[in-house]
Protein backbone atom coordinates (compact mmCIF):
# COMPACT_ATOMS: atom_id res chain seq x y z
CA UNK A 1 0.00 0.00 0.00
CA UNK A 2 1.65 3.44 -0.90
CA UNK A 3 1.28 6.05 1.49
CA UNK A 4 3.49 9.32 1.48
CA UNK A 5 6.72 9.18 3.12
CA UNK A 6 7.16 10.86 6.52
CA UNK A 7 10.07 12.56 8.18
CA UNK A 8 11.08 12.60 11.43
CA UNK A 9 13.17 15.13 13.10
CA UNK A 10 15.30 12.83 15.97
CA UNK A 11 16.88 14.56 18.72
CA UNK A 12 19.32 12.90 21.57
CA UNK A 13 21.81 10.12 22.17
CA UNK A 14 23.57 7.68 19.87
CA UNK A 15 25.72 5.64 21.08
CA UNK A 16 27.58 2.22 20.09
CA UNK A 17 26.52 -1.08 22.56
CA UNK A 18 28.86 -3.72 23.64
CA UNK A 19 26.22 -6.34 24.21
CA UNK A 20 26.53 -9.60 26.17
CA UNK A 21 23.96 -12.59 26.82
CA UNK A 22 24.63 -14.09 30.09
CA UNK A 23 22.88 -16.61 32.51
CA UNK A 24 22.41 -14.36 34.81
CA UNK A 25 22.29 -10.72 35.55
CA UNK A 26 26.15 -9.89 37.52
CA UNK A 27 25.53 -9.36 41.45
CA UNK A 28 29.15 -9.52 42.49
CA UNK A 29 32.82 -8.91 41.38
CA UNK A 30 33.80 -11.20 39.63
CA UNK A 31 35.07 -12.69 35.96
CA UNK A 32 31.97 -13.57 33.96
CA UNK A 33 31.54 -15.40 30.68
CA UNK A 34 28.81 -14.73 28.04
CA UNK A 35 27.25 -17.11 25.89
CA UNK A 36 26.88 -14.67 23.12
CA UNK A 37 28.06 -11.15 22.03
CA UNK A 38 27.03 -8.39 19.30
CA UNK A 39 29.03 -4.51 18.42
CA UNK A 40 25.68 -2.69 17.36
CA UNK A 41 24.74 1.10 17.82
CA UNK A 42 22.49 2.34 20.37
CA UNK A 43 21.33 4.91 22.30
CA UNK A 44 17.28 6.37 22.50
CA UNK A 45 17.11 9.03 19.58
CA UNK A 46 19.46 6.79 17.62
CA UNK A 47 17.41 3.63 17.38
CA UNK A 48 14.52 5.40 17.30
CA UNK A 49 15.80 6.71 14.25
CA UNK A 50 16.57 3.67 12.94
CA UNK A 51 13.28 2.66 13.62
CA UNK A 52 11.66 5.25 11.62
CA UNK A 53 13.91 4.42 8.67
CA UNK A 54 13.10 0.63 8.78
CA UNK A 55 9.03 1.34 8.94
CA UNK A 56 9.54 3.27 5.78
CA UNK A 57 9.96 6.97 7.12
CA UNK A 58 12.60 8.90 6.31
CA UNK A 59 14.83 9.48 9.95
CA UNK A 60 17.15 12.55 10.05
CA UNK A 61 19.09 12.85 13.74
CA UNK A 62 20.68 15.42 15.44
CA UNK A 63 23.30 13.97 17.76
CA UNK A 64 26.56 14.96 19.22
CA UNK A 65 29.27 12.90 18.59
CA UNK A 66 33.16 13.20 19.26
CA UNK A 67 35.52 13.34 16.31
CA UNK A 68 36.88 10.08 17.43
CA UNK A 69 36.70 6.25 16.48
CA UNK A 70 33.87 5.43 17.75
CA UNK A 71 31.72 8.73 16.74
CA UNK A 72 33.34 6.98 12.84
CA UNK A 73 31.68 3.63 13.81
CA UNK A 74 28.56 5.20 15.01
CA UNK A 75 28.12 7.27 11.67
CA UNK A 76 28.99 4.93 9.86
CA UNK A 77 26.64 2.26 10.81
CA UNK A 78 23.50 4.91 10.53
CA UNK A 79 24.58 5.52 7.25
CA UNK A 80 24.03 1.61 6.32
CA UNK A 81 20.41 1.96 8.31
CA UNK A 82 19.80 4.79 5.94
CA UNK A 83 19.26 7.84 8.62
CA UNK A 84 20.21 11.25 7.39
CA UNK A 85 23.23 12.55 10.46
CA UNK A 86 23.81 15.85 8.50
CA UNK A 87 22.96 16.75 11.64
CA UNK A 88 25.17 15.43 13.79
CA UNK A 89 27.45 17.40 15.57
CA UNK A 90 30.99 16.48 15.86
CA UNK A 91 33.38 18.06 18.34
CA UNK A 92 37.26 17.85 17.98
CA UNK A 93 38.51 16.63 20.61
CA UNK A 94 35.22 15.41 22.45
CA UNK A 95 34.79 11.81 23.55
CA UNK A 96 31.62 9.66 21.93
CA UNK A 97 28.97 8.17 24.01
CA UNK A 98 29.28 3.92 24.34
CA UNK A 99 27.55 1.75 26.56
CA UNK A 100 28.15 -2.19 28.40
CA UNK A 101 25.01 -3.98 28.11
CA UNK A 102 23.90 -7.32 29.93
CA UNK A 103 21.15 -9.18 28.78
CA UNK A 104 20.12 -12.46 30.98
CA UNK A 105 17.80 -15.39 30.06
CA UNK A 106 14.54 -13.85 30.32
CA UNK A 107 15.46 -10.64 27.91
CA UNK A 108 16.25 -8.69 30.45
CA UNK A 109 19.04 -5.71 30.78
CA UNK A 110 21.50 -4.09 32.75
CA UNK A 111 23.48 -1.01 31.20
CA UNK A 112 26.25 0.66 32.07
CA UNK A 113 27.06 4.13 29.91
CA UNK A 114 29.53 6.39 29.88
CA UNK A 115 27.60 9.25 28.32
CA UNK A 116 30.51 11.45 26.09
CA UNK A 117 32.27 14.09 27.61
CA UNK A 118 33.36 17.57 26.07
CA UNK A 119 30.60 17.47 23.64
CA UNK A 120 28.35 20.24 21.98
CA UNK A 121 26.33 22.01 24.43
CA UNK A 122 23.99 23.64 21.55
CA UNK A 123 22.72 22.34 18.56
CA UNK A 124 24.78 23.84 15.38
CA UNK A 125 21.88 23.42 12.66
CA UNK A 126 21.90 25.48 9.68
CA UNK A 127 20.21 28.53 9.31
CA UNK A 128 17.52 27.05 7.83
CA UNK A 129 16.14 24.39 9.83
CA UNK A 130 14.25 21.31 9.05
CA UNK A 131 10.48 20.72 8.07
CA UNK A 132 9.75 17.67 9.83
CA UNK A 133 6.39 16.41 10.09
CA UNK A 134 7.09 15.18 13.46
CA UNK A 135 9.81 15.87 16.22
CA UNK A 136 11.45 13.19 18.91
CA UNK A 137 13.51 14.01 21.56
CA UNK A 138 15.19 11.96 24.61
CA UNK A 139 16.22 13.60 27.67
CA UNK A 140 20.05 13.41 27.12
CA UNK A 141 20.73 17.57 25.48
CA UNK A 142 17.97 19.91 26.80
CA UNK A 143 19.21 22.75 24.32
CA UNK A 144 18.82 20.83 21.71
CA UNK A 145 15.22 19.19 22.77
CA UNK A 146 14.02 22.37 23.33
CA UNK A 147 14.83 24.12 20.06
CA UNK A 148 13.10 21.11 18.18
CA UNK A 149 9.91 20.83 20.20
CA UNK A 150 9.47 24.74 19.51
CA UNK A 151 10.37 23.95 16.09
CA UNK A 152 7.49 21.42 15.91
CA UNK A 153 5.27 23.87 17.54
CA UNK A 154 5.87 25.98 14.81
CA UNK A 155 5.04 23.79 12.34
CA UNK A 156 1.98 22.55 13.92
CA UNK A 157 3.47 19.07 13.83
CA UNK A 158 3.66 16.14 16.60
CA UNK A 159 6.55 17.31 19.51
CA UNK A 160 7.02 13.95 21.20
CA UNK A 161 9.61 13.62 24.15
CA UNK A 162 10.83 10.00 25.32
CA UNK A 163 10.76 10.61 29.01
CA UNK A 164 12.91 8.76 30.81
CA UNK A 165 13.70 9.93 34.64
CA UNK A 166 15.39 13.37 35.37
CA UNK A 167 13.96 14.81 32.02
CA UNK A 168 14.02 18.36 32.67
CA UNK A 169 10.08 19.87 32.53
CA UNK A 170 11.40 22.80 30.45
CA UNK A 171 11.58 20.28 28.39
CA UNK A 172 8.44 18.26 28.86
CA UNK A 173 6.22 21.43 28.77
CA UNK A 174 7.05 22.00 25.59
CA UNK A 175 6.02 18.90 24.05
CA UNK A 176 2.38 17.98 22.29
CA UNK A 177 3.06 14.25 23.38
CA UNK A 178 5.07 12.65 26.54
CA UNK A 179 5.50 9.02 26.47
CA UNK A 180 7.05 7.85 29.82
CA UNK A 181 8.86 5.12 30.91
CA UNK A 182 7.76 3.58 33.79
CA UNK A 183 10.78 4.94 36.12
CA UNK A 184 10.63 8.08 34.10
CA UNK A 185 7.05 8.49 35.18
CA UNK A 186 7.02 8.00 39.02
CA UNK A 187 10.32 10.24 39.30
CA UNK A 188 8.77 13.09 37.68
CA UNK A 189 5.18 12.42 39.53
CA UNK A 190 6.12 10.80 42.67
CA UNK A 191 4.21 7.78 43.91
CA UNK A 192 4.45 4.01 43.30
CA UNK A 193 1.19 3.37 41.26
CA UNK A 194 0.84 4.23 37.10
CA UNK A 195 -2.35 5.40 37.33
CA UNK A 196 -2.24 8.10 39.99
CA UNK A 197 0.67 9.67 38.85
CA UNK A 198 0.09 9.89 35.06
CA UNK A 199 -3.12 11.68 36.25
CA UNK A 200 -0.83 13.59 38.28
CA UNK A 201 1.23 13.82 35.33
CA UNK A 202 -1.58 15.01 32.82
CA UNK A 203 -2.80 18.05 35.37
CA UNK A 204 0.73 19.00 35.44
CA UNK A 205 1.33 19.25 31.70
CA UNK A 206 -0.44 20.56 28.50
CA UNK A 207 0.17 18.09 25.93
CA UNK A 208 -1.17 14.44 25.83
CA UNK A 209 0.48 12.04 28.57
CA UNK A 210 0.93 8.34 28.55
CA UNK A 211 3.41 5.70 29.69
CA UNK A 212 5.27 2.21 28.61
CA UNK A 213 5.26 -0.32 31.24
CA UNK A 214 6.83 -3.37 29.56
CA UNK A 215 5.11 -6.60 29.18
CA UNK A 216 2.52 -4.93 30.53
CA UNK A 217 1.74 -2.62 27.82
CA UNK A 218 1.43 1.30 27.81
CA UNK A 219 -1.25 3.42 29.53
CA UNK A 220 -2.73 6.81 28.64
CA UNK A 221 -4.92 9.10 29.63
CA UNK A 222 -7.85 9.53 27.23
CA UNK A 223 -11.01 12.05 26.90
CA UNK A 224 -12.71 9.20 29.56
CA UNK A 225 -9.81 8.60 31.80
CA UNK A 226 -7.08 6.00 31.60
CA UNK A 227 -6.80 3.85 28.49
CA UNK A 228 -4.57 0.59 28.24
CA UNK A 229 -3.09 -1.12 25.55
CA UNK A 230 -2.22 -4.40 26.41
CA UNK A 231 1.22 -5.57 24.47
CA UNK A 232 1.59 -8.48 22.59
CA UNK A 233 2.74 -11.61 23.79
CA UNK A 234 6.16 -12.76 22.36
CA UNK A 235 8.87 -15.13 23.59
CA UNK A 236 11.18 -12.40 24.73
CA UNK A 237 14.80 -12.65 24.10
CA UNK A 238 16.27 -9.13 24.54
CA UNK A 239 14.70 -5.94 25.56
CA UNK A 240 17.21 -3.86 25.17
CA UNK A 241 16.48 -0.83 22.75
CA UNK A 242 12.39 -1.67 22.85
CA UNK A 243 11.59 1.54 24.61
CA UNK A 244 13.09 3.43 21.75
CA UNK A 245 12.01 1.04 19.09
CA UNK A 246 8.78 2.29 20.65
CA UNK A 247 8.73 6.18 20.18
CA UNK A 248 10.13 6.01 16.90
CA UNK A 249 7.81 3.84 15.32
CA UNK A 250 5.19 6.06 17.73
CA UNK A 251 6.15 9.12 16.45
CA UNK A 252 6.17 7.71 12.86
CA UNK A 253 2.30 6.96 13.08
CA UNK A 254 1.51 10.26 14.57
CA UNK A 255 3.52 12.12 11.37
CA UNK A 256 1.58 9.56 8.95
CA UNK A 257 -1.53 11.14 10.76
CA UNK A 258 -2.62 7.92 12.76
CA UNK A 259 -4.29 8.97 15.90
CA UNK A 260 -2.86 8.17 19.77
CA UNK A 261 -4.77 4.86 20.23
CA UNK A 262 -3.52 3.43 16.80
CA UNK A 263 -0.34 4.60 16.93
CA UNK A 264 0.23 3.25 20.39
CA UNK A 265 -1.21 -0.10 19.54
CA UNK A 266 1.62 0.09 16.00
CA UNK A 267 4.60 1.04 18.61
CA UNK A 268 3.56 -1.89 20.84
CA UNK A 269 4.39 -3.99 18.05
CA UNK A 270 7.29 -2.81 16.91
CA UNK A 271 8.79 -3.20 20.21
CA UNK A 272 7.40 -6.88 20.43
CA UNK A 273 8.93 -7.81 17.20
CA UNK A 274 12.31 -6.28 18.48
CA UNK A 275 12.20 -8.01 21.69
CA UNK A 276 12.31 -11.15 19.61
CA UNK A 277 16.04 -10.93 18.59
CA UNK A 278 19.09 -10.78 20.58
CA UNK A 279 21.13 -7.79 19.52
CA UNK A 280 19.69 -4.56 20.73
CA UNK A 281 17.84 -2.61 17.91
CA UNK A 282 19.18 -5.47 15.28
CA UNK A 283 15.76 -6.76 16.03
CA UNK A 284 14.11 -4.00 15.20
CA UNK A 285 11.35 -4.92 12.36
CA UNK A 286 10.34 -3.41 8.73
CA UNK A 287 7.33 -2.71 7.60
CA UNK A 288 6.36 -5.57 6.37
CA UNK A 289 6.86 -7.58 9.41
CA UNK A 290 5.26 -5.20 11.37
CA UNK A 291 2.18 -5.06 8.90
CA UNK A 292 1.86 -8.91 8.92
CA UNK A 293 2.51 -9.24 12.47
CA UNK A 294 -0.54 -6.66 13.10
CA UNK A 295 -2.63 -8.48 10.87
CA UNK A 296 -1.97 -12.01 12.65
CA UNK A 297 -2.67 -10.14 15.98
CA UNK A 298 -5.84 -8.70 15.26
Amino acid sequence: MWRPVSEILVVGIAVVDFVFALDALPRRAAKYRANAAEFVGGGCAANAAVAVARLGGNALLSARLGDDFLGDLILSDLGVEGVDTTLVNRKPGAKSPFSSVYVDQAGERQIVNFRGSGLAEDPDWPEHAPEPDAVLVDSRWPAAAIRALELARARDVPGIVDAEASTEESVLARASHVAFSRDGLLSFAGGKQIEAALHAADERLPGWVAVTDGADGAFHVGADGLKHTPAFAVEAKDTLGAGDIWHGAFALALAEKSDECHAVRFANAAAALKCTEFGGRKGCPDREALEQFLQENT
